[in-house]
């Protein structure tokens, strides 16, 4: 009935008291109590039309104390019936020039090469694709659980091809127009490990920490809030949260492999069965950093009151200072975990450290004691890898079983290439004489 009443004053010719009786009329025919009650609830709590927000006009009509007795005091016996209900038009606002910013769902589909039905079934809002066994032809994401000896596994939660097609048009033609915080510096165009590090060069302190769990804690309602942000309307930031979170179905949940705590696992089963970003998506990356927005403001503001800099890769936290900051590095990290606990996330103990001057100051590999130089441990032992290569055969150097072996060694060869481009050319040179 709230539902019925919300489309129908949503659908009425103006905001006022007559017009949005007149409609609750056509819905509820002459229920004159019930009708303006409702009306009085709508005009009291939103002063104009709420036309981007249909479910949450409908939710406060369900709620209201006086709807409720109501309904409550009529009693099965004389139920209130819906007559008619009324199609109402949803508006986006625009704040992108976005081509997947569009006002209704068929619009939506269209604007990602889908029909409706193809749509609503990648969305699965109501998550109906986790139910079905291991051969289901239903779903449309791959599993595969990371051992990792003494730690909890991880979970790569893949998109098949459809899906990933569709994610695909939602980062390029959405996300990537959104803006993040200055601080992050993962998965950001014309920003990386070394426009990250750059700022924490030649500190008295360097403070490093780790989320845990970075995606998976980003849950759907905090998703749906990034697309309602982004000017979309109810339905449309429903469904495009449904295309961009996960539920794992319970056969993936019981085949998750040793490793960790109790507590741990546990945390971590009850984190996978609800909506949540999946470590695999191309979306993910990027709506991390416009979840975590918030947080990156307030831990920008907490350093910035202690003469810090702080920046974010991914789900490493990094802050930097000098005399002030080393002076109260313990109770600094103190405030840090309270601001993360209050945003919903955690932090892994294991992985806070607190790098003086003195010693080996890195940040996401980059030692940043006198300027931004590539850890010469990692370098060496690349370089011993691609001398491996050359004389004994890249199978010999692949313990890691990865798809594409080459493209890996030219991937870290890459990353070293960002911060130190003469030692990159010298492995570039020994990459090239391996035998593929």
């Amino acid at each position: 009935m709230a539902q019925a009443l919300a489309d129908a004053f949503l659908a009425a010719d103006d905001w006022s008291r007559d017009a949005l009786t007149a409609a609750g009329y056509d819905v509820l025919g002459v229920e004159r109590t019930y009708v303006g009650v409702a009306v009085g609830t709508a005009l009291d709590a939103y002063p104009r039309p709420p036309v981007d927000a249909p479910r949450q006009l409908a939710a406060v009509l369900a709620t209201a104390p006086r709807l409720v007795r109501l309904h409550d005091s009529r009693g099965p016996r004389r139920p209130v019936r819906v007559l008619a209900r009324q199609a109402t038009a949803v508006r986006a606002r625009p704040v992108t020039d976005s081509p997947l910013l569009v006002d209704t769902l068929p619009e939506l589909a269209r604007a990602l090469d889908l029909t409706v039905g193809r749509l609503l079934w990648l969305a699965d809002t109501r998550g109906w694709n986790r139910r079905p066994g291991a051969s289901s032809p239903l779903h449309h994401v791959r599993h595969e659980w990371v051992a990792r000896p003494g730690r909890t596994p991880r979970l790569l939660e893949k998109p098949m091809a459809m899906l990933r097609r569709t994610q695909r048009t939602v980062l390029d033609d959405l996300l990537a127009a959104l803006p993040v915080h200055d601080a992050a510096h993962g998965f950001v165009p014309g920003r990386s490990v070394v426009t990250g590090a750059a700022g924490h060069v030649g500190r008295r302190v360097v403070l490093t920490a780790d989320l845990t769990s970075f995606f998976v804690t980003v849950r759907a309602p905090t998703v749906y809030g990034v697309f309602r942000a982004a000017g979309y309307a109810e339905p449309l930031a429903h469904v495009l949260t449904g295309l961009c979170t996960h539920r794992v179905p319970v056969h993936v949940l019981t085949a998750m492999p040793p490793g960790g705590s109790v507590d741990e696992r546990r945390a971590l089963r009850d984190a996978l069965v609800e909506a949540h970003l999946p470590q695999g998506a191309p979306t993910s990356p990027a709506l991390a950093n416009l979840a975590l927005r918030h947080l990156d403001a307030r831990l920008a503001g907490w350093a910035a009151a202690a003469g810090a800099t702080y920046t974010r890769y991914a789900d490493d936290l990094t802050f930097s200072g000098d005399d002030r900051l080393a002076a109260r590095a313990d109770a600094f990290l103190r405030g840090v975990e309270r601001i993360v606990a209050d945003q919903g996330h955690t932090l892994n103990p294991r992985k806070t450290r607190v790098r003086p001057a003195g010693v080996r100051q890195s940040v996401t590999g980059v030692v940043v004691n006198e300027r931004t130089a590539p850890g010469r441990r990692e370098v060496d032992r690349l370089k011993a890898v691609l001398h491996n290569c050359v004389v004994h055969g890249p199978a010999s150097q692949d313990r890691a079983g990865h798809a594409d072996f080459r493209a890996h060694l030219l991937g870290r060869i890459g990353w070293v290439g960002q911060v130190h481009p003469e030692r990159a050319a010298k492995l570039r040179a020994l990459f090239a004489r391996i035998e593929w």
